[in-house]
């Protein structure tokens, strides 16, 4: 409507000034055929005539200069109340920010004048909000979206600000290309979400990661620029979280790494070319209780891969699913020959994050005609489980199998003593951490003594990891773990070479 009325005027001036325009062009031809009438005439006239000329002509160029300011001025305002206009109908509801189609159009506009004008791109994600929405509610969750938003237009103003998905933001500045300068204003962004505000009744702290670009020092295009924010975003995730990162070339040859890594994983996994090792766990009698099996690739070209270096990528894509399907299948054939009743394998919080994962779990074991109780499952306590999450369910649902639940490299993360209070777990694995100074650091003694005496209250076990030296071991018998696991006690090794090493102990006998 308002558009059109902005047409309309357009058109209204246009008529006008070429009307004038018109008018005037008559006055003059007129003007010119009375001068050469006059010249017939005598000098006289044209005396009279001339000047009259000359102010006609005049008033021509004025009418049409004043024509052409007018039209201008008129097209740019028209242009103003459509982009007001399509502004306020591309607005997401919830937040006040540009949604994702009009926010890539303005950056893409913008991108193709970046030569003139540099852009920034950041590009943001809300940190464990999904955290936030189970444990607080979706109403808190929405109000912790808008003041990210909020902060964003009160320390960026005059940026573009967008709603891209879920918990996915992103800001284009014009004029700014120092990095520098965009990773300080990032971490006022932090500082300010850092500060606790209520969000439905309680004081909360909020975060975010974001990864930084710019045209056209990163990009020429709009595409790239977002490709190459959104891996230094992942960088950012993969750190920790709660980080502002600026695109490098470095990260390019990582992000090569890591395609080759899930490119060779998947084919690794469809060719059954990965192994399991079994490392033993001994209780204080000395006896072997259980192993813990552990996944291992054998690169033809590369060698042996750490899974610290393959299993975080695969929990980035579906690779995590199937990594994890072979490692339970793998496990539940060789269960037959294992030195022990009881075997334990790890779960990524990635594979509980499935609805289905503890039902597809039962069908496998079923399939293989295995009980429960047979299995332990280690999580790592960074796992999200709040209440009525998929993560929470899929344990409850595996415990009632009869599956123990183990939290694994206990202490590392930042729920501890939360995990104890709210959810039932079966054992305790101390990280590695404690252990590795247990004998030389009274205060690392003094937190796993600590956290016997609370496991023993509850009735789980603690199990010490990272067991290296006899002294280590002493101490921890002392302090009250139940079990132990680390290379003083047994590596971890292939199925095959335990069996073929016990066969040779047993011809020694």
């Amino acid at each position: 409507m308002r558009t059109e009325l902005s047409l309309t005027n357009i058109l209204a001036v246009y008529r006008g000034t070429a009307f004038a325009a018109g008018a005037t062009g008559c006055l003059i031809v007129f003007t010119a055929l009375e001068a050469l009438i006059a010249g017939w005439l005598g000098a006289r006239h044209a005396e009279v005539v001339l000047p009259v000329v000359a102010i006609a002509g005049l008033a021509l160029i004025a009418i049409i200069v004043w024509g052409y300011f007018s039209l201008r001025r008129a097209l740019s305002l028209a242009e103003t109340r459509r982009r007001d206009l399509l502004a306020s109908l591309n607005r997401d509801a919830l937040t006040g920010a540009f949604n994702r189609k009009y926010f890539l159009d303005r950056l893409r506009d913008m991108v193709r004048e970046a030569e003139r004008m540099p852009v920034a791109y950041i590009q943001i994600d809300m940190d464990h909000l999904k955290a936030i929405n189970d444990g607080t509610g979706h109403a808190a969750g929405d109000q912790a979206l808008v003041r990210l938003v909020r902060t964003l237009e009160e320390l960026v103003p005059g940026a573009v600000i967008g709603r891209l998905g879920g918990d996915e933001f992103a800001v284009a500045l014009s004029g700014v290309s120092s990095k520098a300068a965009l990773k300080r204003l990032g971490d006022r962004v932090l500082e300010t979400l850092d500060r606790p505000e209520p969000l439905a009744g309680r004081d909360v702290r909020l975060s975010a990661t974001m990864g930084i670009a710019t045209a056209p020092g990163d990009a020429g295009d709009a595409d790239t620029l977002i490709s190459k924010a959104d891996l230094a975003l992942y960088k950012g995730k993969n750190g920790g979280r709660g980080r502002v990162i600026a695109f490098e070339r470095e990260l390019l040859s990582e992000e090569r790494y890591q395609r080759f890594i899930e490119r060779e994983l998947r084919a690794a996994i469809l060719m059954d070319e990965l192994e399991i090792h079994y490392q033993p766990v001994f209780g204080q009698d000395g006896r072997q209780r259980s192993v813990e099996a552990l996944v291992r690739w054998r690169h033809s070209v590369r060698g042996m891969i750490s899974p610290g270096a393959f299993v975080p990528i695969a929990e980035q894509s579906d690779l995590i699913a199937k990594l994890g399907q072979w490692v339970l299948r793998r496990v539940c054939a060789d269960v037959p020959r294992l030195p022990t009743k009881v075997v334990a394998i790890n779960v990524s919080a990635a594979e509980l994050r499935h609805p289905d994962y503890a039902a597809r779990f039962a069908e496998e074991i079923a399939a293989a005609g295995l009980m429960g109780e047979r299995f332990i499952v280690e999580i790592t306590e960074t796992a999200p489980l709040h209440k009525n999450s998929a993560e929470r369910k899929n344990l409850e649902f595996l415990r009632a199998l009869g599956v123990r639940i183990a939290v694994d490299d206990f202490g590392a993360g930042h729920a501890s003593l939360g995990y104890l209070r709210d959810l039932s777990f079966d054992i305790l694995k101390i990280d590695r951490a404690y252990v590795a100074e247990i004998t030389s650091r009274p205060v690392d003694s003094m937190i796993v003594e600590s956290i016997c005496k609370i496991a023993k209250g509850l009735g789980i076990e603690v199990i010490a990891e990272g067991v290296e030296t006899p002294e280590q071991h002493a101490a921890l018998v002392e302090l009250g773990c139940t079990g132990f696991q680390g290379f003083l006690l047994g590596r971890p090794q292939p199925l095959r070479a335990k069996i073929e090493a016990e066969d040779a102990a047993i011809k020694a006998a």
